[in-house]
């Protein structure tokens, strides 16, 4: 199982009420519309930033994070290379996602604490 982290970064255009918005009204449904994905895709959870309790950490300046844990490599690419994400799931990240400035990790994930 490998896991794909994205630090997430909205265009300059958007709010960050109206990311949020398109990121899980929107782009979504879109990614679970890939048929690759329900063979392949473990689990896919958004995550948008809320106030961090005073003195407690810092927070990096993102608009959200995008989790996606797949079988395998070889499944990570059947996704990602799939004509569904190729004609429609990309398409509208740029629309809403500053490319340039998101940050993705890709990786083994060690349970520490289960």
């Amino acid at each position: 199982m490998i896991k794909m982290t994205m630090f997430l970064k909205r265009l300059p255009s958007l709010t960050r009420s109206e990311f949020v918005e398109h990121h899980i009204h929107t782009h979504g449904p879109l990614f679970r519309s890939i048929p690759e994905a329900e063979r392949h895709v473990l689990r896919y959870i958004q995550t948008h930033p809320i106030s961090a309790p005073e003195g407690t950490v810092e927070t990096a300046d993102f608009d959200g994070t995008a989790e996606i844990w797949f079988d395998s490599p070889e499944g990570m690419q059947a996704v990602l290379g799939s004509d569904t994400y190729k004609s429609r799931v990309f398409p509208d990240e740029t629309t809403f996602l500053d490319h340039a400035n998101t940050l993705i990790q890709v990786g083994e994930q060690v349970e520490i604490i289960a």
